[in-house]
């Protein structure tokens, strides 16, 4: 709900797996290319380049693939927030790495930020884009892919990519037509299309607007909230909602199947006892 201020789908059981990815090690005295914060089960994903405005080398692509991968794993982890340092999220790909290449070189390159979008889409837990300042070309496919978007109302948003002779790509061919359409996203692929973050939400593309500076005070509002939702049923909810059937019938088949799983849980107990006890759940996922 909006308000202001092709693979195959894992079991229910499956939605939590206690393995964590490897992860690479950064050198010593190595500023990371993405910030790592926890508070009460929310996550925040800082992306820190901030004198590219964020923008996605090939080092933050695959920091930030392994990051998502290791939160949506992590049990103390309930939600994910992504965001950018010094009050931009990200001007999209580093444009100062960027040469003419091989396919073969090419393919490692588009690989890496293929895998963010997939961490973000096939994870089981929600994940909230806090939007500021700009979201150009990458950047805005990342926005775009998460469960929820919040954006300030002077943040500058573009699908820059056929400026410079290329293809949209981090999903936006999936997650675009989801939040505005097919026809406005057609238009917005084909043609170099800016927004502000007050015209991204009045057209669907964002899903929360906030005041110029507070779209993280507002992304973790919303965190808060679902990280005290049930987490079986969000993870079984994103996976319907992301990778579900079309047809009616298959789709009612699904949601037995998930729900039959739900109702054998200790969350769905727990949930009917606050409620008769007129109290708050403490949802543990189990």
């Amino acid at each position: 709900m909006r308000t202001t201020s092709g693979c195959g789908r894992p079991s229910t059981q499956a939605l939590f797996s206690t393995s964590r990815p490897n992860a690479v090690a950064l050198g010593e005295g190595t500023v990371s290319p993405v910030l790592v914060a926890d508070a009460g089960g929310v996550r925040t994903l800082t992306l820190n380049n901030p004198r590219q405005r964020n923008a996605l080398d090939l080092a933050m692509r695959e920091r930030l693939a392994i990051e998502l991968g290791a939160a949506m794993v992590e049990p103390s982890v309930r939600v994910v927030v992504l965001t950018g340092a010094q009050g931009t999220f990200c001007a999209g790909g580093d444009v100062s790495t960027m040469r003419r290449q091989s396919v073969d070189e090419a393919r490692r390159r588009l690989g890496a930020a293929q895998a963010v979008t997939r961490a973000i889409v096939d994870g089981a837990k929600p994940v909230v884009a806090a939007v500021e300042g700009y979201a150009i070309g990458a950047g805005l496919g990342i926005a775009a892919a998460c469960d929820r978007f919040v954006v300030a109302a002077d943040a500058r948003l573009s699908t820059s990519f056929t400026t410079i002779g290329l293809l949209g790509d981090l999903g936006v061919f999936w997650s675009l037509p989801r939040r505005v359409g097919a026809y406005r996203a057609r238009q917005m692929l084909l043609m170099p299309t800016q927004l502000s973050g007050a015209e991204a939400f009045e057209i669907g593309l964002a899903d929360r607007l906030s005041q110029p500076g507070l779209a993280l005070d507002a992304a973790m509002m919303d965190a808060r909230v679902l990280a005290a939702g049930p987490p079986l049923a969000l993870a079984a909810a994103k996976a319907i909602l992301n990778h579900g059937p079309s047809d009616l019938h298959a789709i009612l088949d699904r949601e037995v199947e998930d729900q039959a799983q739900l109702f054998a849980t200790a969350d769905f107990a727990e949930g009917l006892a606050a409620l008769r006890e007129r109290r708050a759940p403490r949802f543990d996922g189990r």
